[in-house]
């Protein structure tokens, strides 16, 4: 048990998601109320530690915000001190920054820091551990759930309702106009989102980075369809899917093989070919950030605040260099060394996939 603790910093990184305000209310909760220790929050991530941008957390700053999505404290998903880009003329360079953060860290007096963020930020995290000796817990975040070492991740339920909403209304259209309806989800290179999305919508067609597709066999379905009186057809893809004769789709192909590169307009292209295969009007729908956005369902605010909680619990153990994560409908932990790199992909002979299939939707293959 540690018993040395006495000023906690937290921050946010990485892209937002709803539930972030949940697990900072619950940290901040929790480590005044039962422990005494003083919380502060840096803003933008590790930006805020270079920058020396912080607040005071207290019982009444995080008031009200359980239902608030994003995050009060902001974030950045391009903010890595080690490897921090900084003008020099007309050119960019990488310098690394972290010896600044590290000052930053000590001059606050900050005992351990708690760090809620995906894969990325969790590997700063580490680079922190290692370099500075820097105490860490994290706390895993992405509305994409393809983090390998928990089950769930907060954020990823509320994107799921919102896209499952949105096909809700895009059937009625779809419908009325006897016109295919595209829409592209995110994900980043995983497919839970669309799959989850897709069977609770009633998608005809779902399209995964995980399944490769075929052209033919999303028109066959669609023909089928046609030929069985529906002149209308539902088509989720995720921003990551590509053809098995193909590659991911991005929106600035310049941007190849770099950090920067942004996933996007899958659904254009697929659109583009279902048209002149089937002579079938389509339109396309991109849900972008309002997957993103909006007040956290109820399933959300439950897991990141027992994230929180979770969370003090480890720097009062002394359990550093950890990551909450949720197993078996429980809160447990895992070395963060364990948890990054590689992701939690959607298996394509899995259960979610073969009950898809036995009710006709088509994943292209």
């Amino acid at each position: 048990m540690t018993t040395s603790i006495k000023t906690i910093g937290l921050l946010t990184g990485g892209g937002d998601c709803p539930g972030l305000n949940a697990v900072i209310r619950a940290v901040v909760l929790s480590g005044s109320y039962e422990h005494g220790w003083v919380m502060v929050g840096f803003l933008d991530g590790f930006e805020g530690l270079m920058d020396e941008r912080y607040i005071n957390l207290t019982p009444q700053s995080v008031r009200g915000i359980l239902p608030q999505g994003g995050t009060i404290l902001g974030t950045s998903n391009r903010g890595n001190p080690f490897e921090w880009r900084v003008k020099d003329g007309n050119d960019w360079k990488i310098v690394d920054r972290s010896e600044k953060v590290y000052q930053t860290m000590k001059g606050l007096g900050l005992d351990a820091l708690i760090v809620i963020g995906g894969d990325g930020t969790m590997t700063v995290s580490k680079l922190f551990m290692d370099k500075y000796g820097v105490k860490v817990v994290g706390v895993p975040k992405t509305i994409d759930n393809d983090l390998k070492a928990t089950e769930v991740t907060f954020g990823f339920a509320t994107a799921v309702v919102t896209a499952t909403e949105a096909l809700d209304k895009l059937h009625t259209t779809a419908a009325s106009h006897h016109r295919v309806m595209i829409m592209e989800v995110m994900g980043r290179y995983v497919g839970w989102i669309a799959l989850e999305s897709g069977i609770a919508g009633g998608a005809d067609v779902i399209l995964l980075p995980e399944i490769p597709y075929d052209i033919e066999k999303i028109c066959d379905k669609i023909h089928s369809r046609r030929s069985r009186g529906s002149n209308f057809a539902i088509v989720v893809v995720a921003e990551g899917a590509y053809s098995k004769d193909g590659e991911i789709t991005l929106l600035n192909p310049e941007e190849k093989g770099t950090i920067h590169a942004k996933l996007g307009g899958v659904g254009l292209r697929i659109a583009h070919e279902i048209e002149a295969r089937t002579g079938m009007e389509t339109r396309v729908t991109v849900l972008g950030h309002l997957q993103r956005g909006g007040t956290p369902c109820s399933f959300d605010r439950f897991v990141a605040t027992r994230f929180g909680k979770a969370a003090i619990d480890l720097v009062e153990q002394g359990k550093f260099g950890h990551m909450v994560c949720y197993r078996g409908g429980k809160i447990d932990s895992i070395p963060i060394a364990d948890a990054i790199g590689g992701f939690k992909a959607v298996d394509p002979q899995g259960e979610a996939v073969k009950t898809a299939e036995a009710l006709g939707v088509s994943f292209g293959r």
